[in-house]
């Protein structure tokens, strides 16, 4: 129904009959002649109606309205040296319509979709089919494709396998709660939905296919949060015969060349990434998924401040928690009311309260605090050694401001982390243009889960541990593990781990996590059957294609990358999903809801 793309004539087809077919984008009567702005996939081009020569199509392009759908044809014209549209690319072309025919008319859209103007989300997400239509959605949906293609051209290219896994599978516990499929022939019984091919792809590792990676679909069913959908995809990625630096070495190989290729006037920051371990990445940012585009590093300040006046924090370092904080430059004029606010802000972050020190930029040097040169609302319970001694140890000179949390370690990190985030804002202190990429290694390979008085994974139950850290039965919480992260920007993008791949050391590790013999064999029995058939060493990642997209357009939302999104609450407001189903199905599945 078309010869070529409305996107794609350019003056060299001057002079060429051409047939077009899409949408109305914009129609403008002008005496006389009709201009209509013509839209496909590939972009617009600007078709003219002249009654003079052709009034048949004149008189239809007169009832047009915008988002109709209409074929044309006609000449390619080179458009006067006055009327040349510098911001199209077919901006020096127009085609003098000949012929026209309307293929279907449109109802006036809930929303302009020849514009990218603010609307309601909620909105978008029910006439998605509409929102994606517009320039920017269509240029995600693009970008989408080809760093997808990207990927799989480069890891075919280095001897992978795509290989396809089940998605109903037996529900086993990785993490996030399994969504369930219930069984209408085995009544009773559930498949789950994969949270990831963990399992599978090691199982492949098992049958020799040594370098394997998929594009999968994985589902959690998760409390709702804004950076979370309950389906999703991912690059899975497994290879044998390998330790961690193989694993590091490939998607820093891979995550380069797709960026420099993709989005050349993005810059990656350092190249190699910097490979952090987890202890220095609490120590220094507060956090396991630092950006670091700026500075505003942490600095323990317990010893500094145990000795001092203030109650509240001998009393913090009394119960076994931190002091922490770090320098704002400049900050030493900030008004009392965005103090305060900084204030409310720490606290709705989680920690208990928040303690700043104004350093006068009358002050020669740090050396040269004086009183006068420091206001705090605890300033009378901290000398001004003390103040010196902070300042020397956060690196802040004289016009900065301090600003420090004292609380349990997890809850003070988590609200220094998100202070420090705000700090960068607010500073501008994050170049939107540069790629801070760097690898987060050595995490512990057990975490001490308080409220249920057992141990978990950070990662998952199948992480090897760290060479030397094999013997884990006297201490298992200094062990750390052979899992690292791949970070972007203060965003956590993947993360994997060197698996383990012998019988023993798995049950051992299910022992210290709590499973009992009989859970292990019903829920493990496949995985460890394999390891004593041979099963090679390996270890893999997995990489969120919605976070690479993400990266790659410089987006904040998940739901701006993906072509039909739940909300922020996991509804679909499209298909009004989830929907209650009719009696008889449930009584197919032998199911029966309560209230």
């Amino acid at each position: 129904m078309k010869t070529i793309d409305c996107g794609d004539l350019r003056s060299d087809h001057e002079g060429q009959e051409v047939t077009l077919a899409g949408w109305v984008d914009r129609r403008r009567d002008h005496g006389n002649l009709i201009f209509i702005d013509l839209r496909d996939r590939s972009g617009i081009v600007q078709a003219v109606f002249n009654p003079d020569l052709h009034p048949e199509p004149h008189d239809l392009a007169g009832q047009v309205r915008s988002e109709w759908v209409i074929q044309v044809s006609g000449r390619v014209t080179r458009r006067s040296d006055e009327t040349i549209n510098p911001n199209l690319p077919t901006g020096e072309v127009e085609v003098a319509v000949e012929s026209m025919a309307v293929l279907n008319e449109s109802k006036t859209p809930p929303f302009y979709v020849n514009e990218e103007s603010d609307v309601d989300e909620l909105l978008r997400l029910k006439y998605r089919y509409l929102d994606l239509r517009r320039p920017k959605m269509r240029d995600m949906l693009v970008m989408r494709h080809r760093a997808v293609k990207f990927i799989r051209d480069f890891l075919s290219e280095r001897g992978f396998l795509d290989v396809e896994t089940p998605i109903l599978i037996k529900s086993t516990p990785e993490g996030a709660r399994d969504y369930l499929v219930p069984s209408r022939l085995y009544p009773g019984k559930f498949y789950a939905l994969p949270q990831s091919p963990q399992q599978l792809k090691q199982l492949l590792m098992a049958a020799g296919v040594e370098k394997y990676f998929q594009i999968a679909k994985c589902f959690r069913d998760e409390d709702p949060r804004g950076d979370r959908q309950p389906e999703f995809t991912q690059l899975d990625l497994e290879m044998s015969f390998v330790d961690e630096d193989d694993i590091l070495d490939l998607i820093e190989e891979l995550y380069t060349a797709m960026f420099e290729t993709l989005v050349p006037d993005r810059r990656v920051l350092q190249k190699p990434f910097p490979r952090i371990p987890y202890a220095e990445a609490m120590a220094r940012y507060a956090s396991d998924r630092p950006d670091i585009r700026y500075g505003l590093e942490m600095s323990d300040l317990g010893e500094t401040v145990k000795d001092s006046d203030f109650r509240v924090f001998q009393s913090v370092l009394a119960g076994g928690g931190i002091v922490k904080g770090f320098a704002a430059p400049g900050l030493a004029d900030m008004p009392r009311r965005q103090l305060d606010d900084l204030v409310e802000f720490a606290k709705r972050s989680g920690a208990q309260g928040l303690v700043y020190i104004v350093l006068s930029a009358d002050a020669p040097s740090i050396d040269d605090l004086t009183e006068e040169h420091i206001k705090s609302p605890v300033a009378k319970f901290l000398s001004v050694d003390v103040v010196k001694e902070m300042a020397r140890k956060t690196g802040a000179n004289p016009g900065d401001l301090l600003l420090i949390i004292a609380g349990p370690a997890k809850s003070t990190n988590v609200a220094l982390d998100a202070l420090r985030r705000e700090m960068a804002r607010r500073l501008e202190l994050a170049d939107p243009n540069v790629l801070a990429f760097a690898f987060i290694v050595d995490f512990p390979l057990f975490d001490w889960n308080e409220d249920e008085g057992r141990w978990d994974s950070p990662h998952h139950p199948f992480t090897a541990p760290k060479g030397g850290h094999e013997v884990i039965d006297s201490d298992p919480g200094a062990a750390l593990s052979k899992s690292y992260d791949l970070v972007c920007n203060g965003m956590e993008a993947g993360g994997g781990s060197i698996r383990i791949h012998q019988r023993a050391m798995q049950s051992r590790i299910f022992e210290i996590l709590g499973y009992s013999e009989e859970e292990t064999e019903a829920r493990f029995k496949q995985l460890l059957d394999a390891f004593e058939y041979g099963t090679p060493p390996h270890g893999g990642i997995a990489t969120g294609i919605e976070r690479l997209i993400m990266l790659l357009l410089n987006v904040d939302s998940i739901r701006e990358v993906v072509a039909f999104p739940k909300t922020q609450s996991f509804i679909d407001p499209l298909f009004e999903a989830p929907d209650m189903v009719d009696d008889d199905q449930l009584a197919e599945l032998h199911i029966r809801t309560t209230e």
